[in-house]
């Protein structure tokens, strides 16, 4: 049985359709990403698995629980980061961890998640004091602190450097590690494919796609592109002749190669037949970001 079950899951506010048809399973040890264009309902759609929004039609299934009916028992057994989930300034690093573990029957010594989590040194700090990546760290061990079997991060690295950013995703990957079952909502295309087993992708409250990062990127066209510069002059006609081939252009001393298939091979395979080197070789693939131009029209974010 996976872990969560979503069946036709659908929220209106006041008429306003937030999350139209959204279907999937998350299975458990995953790490299950979201993603979608900003207003596509994906926040609303996990509020409503997380029983903190009550769903207007469909099913979902949490461990064997209803969070419209068993909100309480769901939330000993699943830890949350809110995308808006800034702490009062003033609040210490053990106060929030030590009011956060009294909400829970069996929960972590949050000392130790302190140290674990590399927040020993800033127990003392007040929240407000704190860097965006400390500010995360809290986030993950605030998550943590019930000994969830689910953890949710909405929008987790938003307000990051690109730095802090990859430091939380290493995070992200050590509470798998611990056997934590991950539900990601993002809308960065490389933490999607870093970090996620299997992705859905959310556009106007429904589910356009679900896939693995490269059964997603592999359902667009798999355009293929090769730049070089040859150390002899090329004649167009070598490459354009090739059936793998779709097109040759180019640039002052740059050939572009646009392809299918195997292009690659069989184009290096030619110049090397005619004792051309592909000087300065580029081969640009289709990427996940690809993937959700084409699925989605919009242009994600970096």
């Amino acid at each position: 049985m996976p872990l969560i079950q979503v069946r036709n899951l659908r929220k209106e506010y006041r008429g306003h359709v937030a999350v139209a048809d959204v279907s999937f399973d998350v299975e458990e040890g995953e790490i299950f990403g979201i993603l979608g264009p900003n207003g596509a309902g994906k926040t609303t759609a996990v509020e409503c698995i997380e029983g903190m929004r009550k769903r207007d039609g469909g099913q979902v299934d949490v461990m064997g629980l209803d969070p419209l009916n068993d909100v309480a028992e769901l939330r000993q057994n699943i830890g949350i980061q809110l995308q808006q989930s800034e702490l009062p300034p003033k609040l210490k690093v053990r106060e929030a961890l030590d009011l956060y573990s009294s909400f829970y029957r069996d929960p972590v010594d949050w000392r130790e998640l302190i140290e674990e989590w590399g927040l020993a040194e800033k127990a003392d700090t007040a929240f407000g004091a704190l860097s965006g990546g400390q500010q995360q760290r809290l986030s993950i061990a605030l998550a943590l602190v019930g000994r969830p079997r689910i953890a949710v991060f909405d929008e987790l690295t938003t307000a990051l450097d690109p730095h802090a950013r990859r430091e939380t995703w290493e995070l992200i990957e050590k509470v798998r590690a611990q056997d934590v079952t991950v539900l990601l909502v993002t809308h960065f295309m490389e933490e999607a494919e870093r970090l996620c087993d299997r992705i859905a992708i959310i556009e106007s409250g429904r589910v356009i796609a679900l896939d693995t990062p490269s059964g997603l990127v592999s359902s667009i066209d798999e355009q293929q592109i090769i730049r070089f510069k040859p150390s002899e002059p090329l004649d167009d006609a070598l490459l354009t002749s090739l059936p793998e081939v779709t097109s040759v252009t180019r640039s002052q001393s740059q050939v572009t190669v646009t392809g299918k298939g195997n292009v690659v091979y069989t184009v290096i395979s030619v110049l090397a037949r005619n004792q051309i080197v592909a000087n300065e070789l580029r081969l640009e693939q289709a990427s996940l970001d690809d993937a959700f131009v084409a699925l989605t029209g919009s242009r994600p974010a970096h």
